[in-house]
């Protein structure tokens, strides 16, 4: 059963009052904060989303658990992509990408291995659930 008691924008106030003290571990998986850029308002929009690392780049899945349409922080990032995270206490940009082909099967995998609800939730929808990768970039 997943344990909702720390969710959506309390998840994103305590993990950066507590520099991701509270909230980087949740439900036994890792998390980062990521933030986009709102594709109507121009607003910073943060959200807490579970990762994985391929080599130096981060990896995130748009899966807003199954629903027919992709998350909005996920439009937003194909708008702008440009993006901030934040890993526990280091904050820095990046950029991001979806991967596809093999590299989404590849990574797909690997972040159902981590989180194995991704699994369930692309059976609950038509759509292709997207795999992001994001890379920092250099400061």
């Amino acid at each position: 059963m997943i344990d909702r008691s720390l969710f959506g924008q309390e998840h994103v106030r305590r993990y950066q009052e507590t520099d991701g003290e509270v909230g980087y571990i949740w439900n036994g998986v890792p998390t980062l904060l990521l933030t986009t850029t709102g594709r109507r308002t121009g607003e910073p929009r943060t959200t807490p989303l579970i990762f994985g690392r391929d080599g130096g780049d981060y990896v995130i899945v748009a899966s807003q658990g199954g629903k027919p349409e992709h998350p909005g922080w996920f439009h937003n990032l194909t708008k702008q992509p440009e993006v901030e995270l934040q890993v526990q206490g280091d904050q820095f940009r990046g950029r991001a990408r979806t991967a596809a082909g093999d590299e989404r099967d590849r990574l797909w995998r690997a972040m159902a291995e981590i989180w194995p609800h991704y699994d369930e939730y692309q059976t609950r929808t038509d759509r292709v659930i997207p795999v992001v990768v994001v890379a920092p970039l250099d400061a």
